[in-house]
């Protein structure tokens, strides 16, 4: 089967349903009722290589946040499972990444301790009618759900569309590189530890 997961989550809010398969092709299939994510999500699976169908719909007659915030739990679930134990992965990504005159990097740990560190300043928060603070909530979510430990650093740039798809461009790219398995482990696990 591959590195794939399945996840279907329903809420009161939200009704989510994703499919990912991260050793595709950067195929991707989004509909999640927020054009502006549709974008990001799109980005994603086209930078990170990977494949992603989803489709989801929320509450966005009240604000886009529940949607938001539960796209990432989703993402962050289907990260987790299809990594499964973790056996042979680099663990560890980064990437650098400017988008016109912004500039975002982003350093992970596929570790299973879920940390946040979003370090990005905005002077405008909102591109077309999308609040690009939910951005970072996008990510607590999905670190907290996948385990990850991840450093976003806004190095330079001020106009809000460019600095999300610098973002998450730079989150792609580095999880590709973390997730990537690294034929020296001989499928074990990277941690001296021996579990992640």
């Amino acid at each position: 089967m591959g590195r794939q997961a399945r996840i279907d989550r329903k809420t009161k809010e939200t009704e989510i349903r994703l499919e990912l398969n991260l050793d595709g092709t950067g195929k991707a299939r989004v509909d999640t009722g927020i054009p502006f994510m549709d974008h990001m999500l799109s980005l994603l699976a086209a930078h990170g290589f990977m494949d992603l169908e989803l489709s989801a719909r929320g509450d966005t007659e009240v604000d886009d946040h529940h949607t938001v915030e539960d796209l990432g739990i989703c993402l962050g679930l289907a990260i987790k499972e299809a990594l499964n134990e973790k056996k042979g992965i680099r663990r560890y990504g980064e990437a650098t990444v400017p988008m016109d005159e912004a500039l975002a990097r982003i350093v992970m740990d596929i570790c299973n301790r879920p940390v946040l560190c979003y370090r990005v300043s905005l002077t405008k928060r909102t591109t077309g009618t999308f609040d690009v603070g939910l951005i970072k909530e996008f990510f607590r979510a999905l670190v907290t759900n996948s385990g990850i430990t991840m450093h976003v650093d806004l190095l330079s740039g001020d106009e809000p569309h460019h600095i999300a798809e610098a973002i998450f461009k730079a989150f792609t790219r580095a999880l590709d590189q973390a997730s990537s398995l690294d034929n020296r482990l001989n499928g074990n696990v990277p941690s001296t530890k021996g579990v992640l």
